[in-house]
């Protein structure tokens, strides 16, 4: 027989195993009784269905239905909907839905969500929009919500809660204990007290381990650790990230300029930081907008990757111009055009392997001036080796395949000037970039891959020019 925990528990577990195949992946049968409760408006079904749901698999399952459904289900739904599944849709599925929806059903929905969710759900909004929503909400709401919506974007202020647990130095540990067992409205997570002066500034905090080991009469101020690591609003979520996994962090104060407490980051909005961090860093190298999303349109794909296929295209013209100095020679020996083609290939790939290694390690801070020469001496060791074993290869094949010793020589010779070429841009160029305070990861591929272009058909077609010359 079952309990009433087992009793309200077994429906979220079905809800959740029809919701995903065993794969993990959302299954479309599920997707349609949901679309097709949503298409009768039949309030039952959807509760049934949808009310038991993790809010990343109710995110999940906004994003498989079609998009006029999409707010009709939050709608039907009602206090029912869970506001926070929000947090879970790409940007662009989340700002389709909020403009269809009216201003106090968004307004309703935020006001019990923590802080640092109501506000990834605002910020993207338009001014008017975000003023509309929040003049529907209580003061103290209203407030908050506003003061962290000015902190700019990316920043500590927009990823923090407000919700969080201040206490005076003179507090007992009974005391804080105490409090916490009285107060209804605490926050729904938090593993430590921060303890404030009277004017609000953060003097300590005390981790709740500790707290609970601790006899009731000892005060806080004894108790506190004075020296806790904190972050100011204004400091860069990717900064914040950083400071986690060095520390081992599982929550951090946020200060403001005047050093009082304004919030709390906690490590499950770190862990969102670092995966959007990543994913934009990956999407850079590939010369696609960070922004980009798998909901988006085909024009605003398009337009985003245009930019850098222009840049492309213009640096493709220059690597091009390289071939036409030595036209002549390539007329003259047709395995010139059909070889120059490898060796500037693989000096891409080769610059690229550099270049990935390079721009990580700057993006988590690695790679900096006191180990910076070591590294680019190592890289271009690694890029000399790797062209002495694929100029005995090259030179091998080049030699099998069209009968002519010294062709093998010449695109040995030219393997290895471009791989060495290869591995210095690969990490060069995103040490410059860093330095003009240019992001590596969005220019450096265009760059990289001109270098090893320019050098890779310039050095073989020239040294063909001078061997074949003095022959």
């Amino acid at each position: 027989m079952l309990d009433e925990t087992d009793m309200t528990e077994a429906p979220a577990g079905a809800a959740a195993a029809t919701l995903r195949s065993e794969d993990g992946t959302i299954n479309p049968d599920y997707v349609e009784r949901v679309a097709a409760a949503i298409s009768a408006s039949d309030v039952t079904v959807l509760r049934d269905l949808v009310g038991t749901l993790h809010e990343a698999d109710v995110g999940a399952l906004i994003e498989a239905l079609d998009p006029e459904q999409r707010p009709q289900l939050i709608e039907l739904m009602g206090l029912d909907f869970d506001f926070s599944a929000l947090t879970e849709v790409d940007d662009t599925v989340r700002d389709e839905i909020l403009h269809e929806l009216p201003a106090e059903t968004v307004a309703e929905g935020v006001r019990d969500l923590d802080s640092d969710d109501a506000v990834r759900i605002l910020e993207d909004l338009p001014k008017e929009d975000q003023a509309e929503i929040l003049d529907q909400l209580p003061a103290p709401e209203r407030v908050t919500l506003a003061q962290s919506l000015i902190y700019p974007n990316d920043s500590a202020g927009r990823r923090m809660q407000t919700e969080y647990i201040a206490a005076s130095p003179t507090w007992t540990v009974g005391h804080a204990i105490d409090y916490m067992r009285d107060t209804a409205d605490l926050p729904e997570r938090f593993y430590e007290l921060y303890v404030v002066d009277d004017d609000g500034r953060l003097l300590g905090a005390v981790s709740l381990d500790r707290l609970l080991r601790t006899k009731r009469p000892v005060p806080l101020a004894d108790l506190m650790d004075p020296e806790r690591r904190r972050v100011r609003a204004t400091d860069d979520q990717e900064e914040v990230a950083r400071l986690f996994e060095r520390y081992n962090l599982v929550a951090a104060p946020v200060v403001d300029g005047a050093d009082r407490l304004v919030g709390v980051i906690t490590v499950d909005d770190v862990v969102d930081v670092i995966a959007e961090e990543a994913e934009e860093d990956i999407r850079a190298l590939g010369g696609v907008t960070g922004d980009e999303e798998l909901s988006d349109s085909v024009w605003t794909i398009a337009r985003g990757r245009f930019n850098w296929l222009l840049v492309n295209l213009a640096t493709a013209f220059l690597a091009s111009s390289v071939l036409g100095l030595f036209s002549g020679e390539m007329q003259k020996m047709v395995a010139l055009a059909v070889l120059a083609p490898i060796v500037a290939s693989q000096g891409g790939n080769a610059a690229t392997q550099t270049m990935t290694v390079a721009v990580r390690a700057l993006a988590t801070r690695e790679l900096g001036h006191a180990n910076a020469w070591r590294v680019i001496m190592r890289e271009v060791l690694v890029g000399l080796l790797n062209g002495l074993a694929f100029a005995v290869i090259t030179g091998v094949a080049a030699y099998a395949w069209f009968k002519v010793p010294d062709l093998g020589i010449v695109i040995g010779l030219a393997m290895v000037c471009n791989l060495a070429a290869a591995a210095l841009g690969g990490i060069m160029i995103p040490l410059l970039l860093e330095r003009f305070r240019a992001d590596p990861a969005v220019s450096s591929g265009v760059f990289v891959t001109t270098i090893t272009d320019v050098v890779g058909f310039f050095s073989f077609l020239g040294i063909a020019t001078l061997w074949f010359g003095l022959k």
